[in-house]
């Protein structure tokens, strides 16, 4: 170099330091179990609703068939919707109103095996054996490739005894 002078070389190249990059604390699958169990464990009060009189029950049921059928109405196609409102006109021991429901579902979406099991087990809770055998005929008859329907249909006359139909 002229001058005599000569440079450093590490003031030749300037690179400024790393930067610390800040990471986020990793969760590991064992944390994350850990966490759902916990939250499992909770227990969830539920509401208790009294009910003092007729009037106050019509009353209650009418307000819940209105908001499932809005419901139903909204998202017409979710078959979990139907399916809670179907169950909870069996609960209310209308089994009338549960089977319109079951149907009206099955008019939104007749392909799907999971109604149609629903619905034949809702019957059998019922006892009602010649409701059951129409809808698992009807089901296995629309959905024949659907060995589920075969089976718990099979399942139901070997319960009642009826080996000569289970086969």
């Amino acid at each position: 170099m002229p001058g005599g002078k000569k440079l450093d070389p590490s003031l030749l190249f300037h690179h400024p330091p790393p930067q610390k990059k800040k990471t986020h604390p990793q969760i590991t699958a064992e944390q994350i179990l850990r966490e759902a169990q916990e939250l499992r464990d909770v227990a969830v009060a539920r509401p208790q609703q009294s009910v003092a009189d007729r009037a106050e029950l019509d009353d209650y049921r009418l307000k819940k068939r209105k908001q499932f059928e809005d419901d139903v109405r909204r998202v017409r196609w979710q078959q979990g919707a139907w399916v809670k409102y179907a169950n909870w006109e069996e609960a209310q021991g209308d089994l009338r109103r549960a089977r319109s429901v079951w149907e009206r579902a099955l008019e939104v979406d007749a392909t799907s095996p999971m109604t149609w099991q629903r619905y034949a087990e809702m019957e059998m809770r019922a006892r009602a054996v010649s409701h059951a055998r129409n809808v698992w005929d009807r089901a296995t008859s629309l959905l024949p490739r659907v060995d589920s329907l075969w089976f718990k249909y099979a399942a139901m006359e070997q319960v009642l005894g009826n080996t000569e139909g289970a086969r």
